[in-house]
């Protein structure tokens, strides 16, 4: 029986019948601010702009290798893996059944279509993905097709793996640390399993949103664990339960090694590699570059691969993007002022802004006594240390006002 690391190289070799190796390029932006050789491995480039490709494309060769007579394959999903599975549907000329649920976006729909070329049907049936995957599984059963996971099946796995064999083919040696996003885990699970023979002497970290952080979970349990909450804004990794195979692969993993990305600050990321490098990231796709200032100190002077998973991004999500980006840096900021209803009270709250503060947002919340109202206020400004001064205006004034910018429930109502 071939090894692992075997299979992985015969599965990079395979999906040149697919695609070129996809970039690994020398980043010299995040070189010189973190002196070190930072390289991306640009998985944001594959034919559907994700990893995703890999996997499915591994799992439905080895299928129709063991049963050729199999030629319907069945998976449910809202993104990445959707189009993967189309695309290896056109691919091979066998028919796909993708479910998404019904609150899936146009753009994903009509993408996830064009790549199959008349060989999938899409469905859209539920409204959580939890649904949507039951319903998947069920009619995988009834009509004798194969269900396709989008992570947590060997054949999977292995294709995702060779995404390794290509960095060091393409780098001509082993670098010193790879930064691995996570969700369900058949990335990571794939490039570990095979540099863990290939190239021993490499270090590994891994990323996950922090409101999905279902790998450190299972690594603190000893066993994989169901979330009871996620954030959903990092799609392509926003994980409620990282996969049982992919768990095995990766149980090995110490806790100081998995890395947890505020969902705020990959904005900045995805805004700043936008703007300064001209690359596009979906959420999960610049996991891996955003926590790179954690890890100044320790790559000073080192090779260091970012695998940049994803760049499938809907840019009607940039205003959210650039919103949450500049909360986080202390930018922004939404405060409810009970504003005196007496002439010059707003003249003279409108005096308290600095040359460098805009008003992003003005609204009459109600009135809330007979001589005072209570007003919605969003200010942007150009630097976090302004809202200090603005703030002690307001208590010398005597405003009564209220920071909501972090306050969870209040600003999901009323921002």
């Amino acid at each position: 029986m071939t090894s692992f690391t075997d299979r992985a190289v015969e599965t990079a070799n395979s999906l040149r019948a697919l695609f070129p190796e996809t970039p690994l390029q020398l980043n010299v932006h995040l070189s010189q601010r973190y002196g070190a050789e930072v390289f991306l491995k640009r998985e944001d480039l594959t034919p559907v702009r994700s990893y995703k490709l890999r996997g499915a494309f591994n799992a439905m060769r080895k299928v129709l290798a063991r049963d050729p007579g199999q030629r319907h394959f069945v998976c449910a999903s809202a993104g990445n893996h959707a189009q993967g599975v189309a695309y290896a549907c056109r691919h091979f000329g066998v028919s796909g059944t993708v479910f998404m649920p019904v609150t899936t976006p146009q753009q994903k729909i009509d993408k996830t279509r064009a790549f199959g070329e008349g060989n999938i049907e899409i469905r859209l049936t539920g409204d959580y993905f939890d649904q949507t995957l039951a319903a998947a599984q069920t009619y995988c059963r009834d009509v004798g097709a194969w269900f396709l996971s989008p992570f947590d099946d060997e054949d999977v796995i292995e294709g995702q793996a060779s995404v390794g064999v290509e960095i060091l083919d393409q780098l001509g040696r082993a670098p010193d640390l790879v930064i691995l996003p996570v969700g369900g885990g058949g990335l990571s699970a794939g490039v570990t399993s095979y540099l863990r023979d290939a190239a021993p002497a490499t270090q590994i970290r891994y990323v996950e949103p922090a409101g999905g952080a279902s790998l450190a979970a299972a690594i603190v349990a000893g066993a994989p664990v169901t979330l009871k909450r996620i954030n959903s804004f990092v799609d392509g990794a926003a994980v409620a339960r990282v996969g049982a195979l992919t768990f095995e692969r990766l149980k090995g993993a110490r806790p100081e090694q998995v890395l947890a990305a505020p969902e705020d600050r990959i904005c900045i990321t995805m805004l700043e590699m936008l703007n300064v490098e001209g690359i596009v990231l979906e959420p999960a796709g610049a996991l891996s570059v955003d926590v790179l200032p954690e890890l100044a100190e320790e790559i000073a002077g080192k090779t260091v691969v970012c695998v940049t998973s994803g760049g499938n991004f809907d840019f009607e999500r940039l205003p959210e993007v650039k919103e949450r980006a500049q909360r986080f840096a202390g930018l922004k900021k939404y405060f409810i002022l009970r504003m005196p209803q007496r002439p010059g009270a707003l003249r003279e709250f409108l005096e308290m802004l600095g040359p460098d503060d805009d008003i992003a947002r003005f609204e009459y919340l109600k009135k809330s006594a007979r001589n005072f109202g209570s007003v919605l206020i969003g200010i942007e400004t150009n630097a976090a240390e302004n809202f200090v001064r603005f703030c002690e205006k307001l208590d010398a004034a005597a405003f009564v006002y209220r920071d909501i910018t972090e306050d969870e429930t209040l600003a999901e109502f009323l921002i």
